[in-house]
């Protein structure tokens, strides 16, 4: 596997994922991901700026088997976001989701984050469960107003 920024050409496949396995866990919903507007062009995003950047992580083919990445939150507090981890299922249980957040959250701190904050739903099981083994400090509400209001789980790492 190879894990490396995204690109143009991976904005299809991502937006694919995401909306995938958002349908998936019935949370195709207003106030998630799934109706962002970048969505469909998520290498503009990230690209836009030194404080954000997403990965995707690619087969032996090549091809886009998930991503995640993070962008600033509260830069003041030195905290990032981790933001859209989704693997395509047909990669689930190969430990992928473990070494995609061990390279996002060094990235995030190698970008001067202290720390990386992240909300979730409590469909997404297999991702709260990731997050509590890496050693999330699961948070009782939101650091600040979220743009997705939909979500019920909020977790905050230190990074240094």
């Amino acid at each position: 596997m190879l894990i490396r920024p995204i690109t143009a050409n991976d904005d299809a496949a991502m937006a694919a994922i995401i909306r995938q396995q958002l349908k998936k866990h019935h949370l195709d919903i207003p106030g998630t991901a799934y109706f962002d507007s970048e969505l469909d062009h998520l290498s503009r995003f990230y690209q836009v700026t030194a404080d954000r950047a997403y990965f995707v992580i690619c087969d032996e083919m090549g091809q886009v088997c998930g991503g995640a990445g993070f962008a600033a939150y509260d830069t003041h507090h030195h905290i990032a976001e981790l933001q859209k981890l989704y693997l395509d299922p047909a990669v689930s249980g190969q430990g992928l989701s473990y070494i995609l957040m061990e390279y996002v959250m060094n990235a995030a701190q190698s970008a001067g984050y202290q720390q990386l904050y992240l909300e979730t739903h409590s469909n997404l099981q297999i991702a709260l469960h990731l997050y509590r083994k890496l050693g999330f400090s699961e948070l009782e509400s939101p650091l600040q107003k979220t743009v997705h209001p939909t979500m019920d789980y909020f977790f905050l790492k230190n990074l240094t």
